[in-house]
């Protein structure tokens, strides 16, 4: 006597293999990961090899060696002429920041600023009193985000492979949508699926494409800035912010942080000003250069990409929160498409009705 019947074993095997399925991708999410990192870099990367491929007549080979060429070079000349000044703005901040951990936990860094902004006695005192009572939070705090920043230090090996994989990618460009269509048997399966394969390469390319043009902008505006302003540290915070950039909503967010707190810690005397900029520039990227940059391509609502990148920061982390937008981008045209097909579908064939019979086969000659 059978136990279970097909149709049974045929679900309990379905589940089974979702369960195998996220097990892998619990055990291996850091691979996962880089390679979803190397597919973005590879789609940031192929309107440029297709434009070496055109203008100089190379091979697919030839035009990805050169164009890593030219890139190995760029980085080059940037870190022989900007890096010495980014190590040494960056050593200095390392060896402050003991110091200001100190100061603040003592309460001499109140005693300073007040003194030096004119805040009464009773001011300080209340400030004082309140780091006095908040002492364990803060240093739980500090704890916490120096445990964070040495778990994406001891991770950063994983960003040296994300070019080398992106490359294997380049070389193979269109195979892997054609390796996936010779899998489908019916016409209309292949429709579906080359068009989902098109939309997601169409929203994986702009998007990435817009993040890296959003990022250059702020890179630029930043270190152009912070120099105007006379900011302490300003060629390495204006590196920090600007990357922080690439980062959706809560980069910008913590790259200001990390600029007002250190010109505060510093004793800089124009932070009005500094703050009136950082926030100038906030509006013209959020509401201005990020529309036209986008140019609405991911079509996503704001509400949908807040909770998206809170969801992501929750599950995944720095990680989560910028491949949060990309996923929820490419569910968006999954859904978008099956929706599309569901409705030829019920077109060509009415619910309720068998479908149309097969035409009657040639007389034989």
């Amino acid at each position: 006597m059978l136990v279970f019947d097909a149709r049974t074993a045929r679900v309990l095997a379905t589940l089974l293999l979702w369960g195998l399925a996220l097990l892998f991708v619990y055990l291996a999410w850091r691979t996962l990961v880089t390679f979803l990192f190397a597919i973005l870099f590879a789609y940031l990367l192929e309107p440029l090899v297709a434009g070496l491929q055109t203008r100089m007549r190379l091979g697919r080979g030839q035009a990805v060696a050169l164009l890593y060429l030219v890139l190995v070079l760029a980085l080059g000349a940037f870190f022989f002429f900007v890096g010495p000044h980014i190590v040494q703005q960056a050593s200095n901040l390392e060896q402050l920041a003991p110091t200001f951990s100190h100061r603040i936990a003592s309460g001499q860094i109140v005693q300073q600023m007040g003194t030096q902004r004119g805040w009464s006695w009773e001011t300080q005192q209340r400030i004082q009193e309140f780091i006095a009572q908040h002492q364990a939070e803060i240093a739980r705090w500090e704890q916490s985000l120096l445990s964070e920043i040495g778990n994406v230090a001891s991770n950063l090996w994983w960003v040296l492979l994300v070019p080398i994989i992106a490359i294997f990618f380049l070389m193979s460009a269109g195979r892997f949508s054609e390796a996936i269509l010779e899998q489908l048997a019916r016409r209309r399966q292949r429709v579906f699926v080359s068009g989902l394969l098109q939309d997601v390469h169409d929203v994986l390319a702009n998007y990435i494409r817009a993040q890296i043009l959003l990022t250059a902008l702020a890179l630029g505006v930043y270190l152009i800035g912070f120099e105007l302003l006379r900011v302490p540290y300003a060629i390495a915070l204006g590196v920090i912010a600007g990357l922080l950039e690439f980062i959706p909503m809560i980069g910008p967010l913590l790259g200001a942080a990390i600029v007002l707190g250190t010109a505060f810690f510093s004793d800089y005397s124009f932070l009005l000003a500094l703050a009136l900029f950082l926030g100038a520039w906030r509006l013209v990227q959020d509401y201005y250069n990020s529309p036209r940059i986008m140019g609405g391509q991911l079509q996503l609502p704001s509400l949908a990409v807040l909770f998206g990148v809170l969801a992501g920061a929750e599950m995944a982390g720095v990680i989560g929160v910028y491949l949060s937008i990309p996923i929820m981008a490419t569910l968006r045209v999954l859904w978008v498409r099956w929706r599309s097909f569901q409705g030829t579908q019920a077109l060509v064939t009415p619910p309720g009705e068998p479908p149309p019979p097969a035409p009657p086969a040639p007389a034989p000659s």
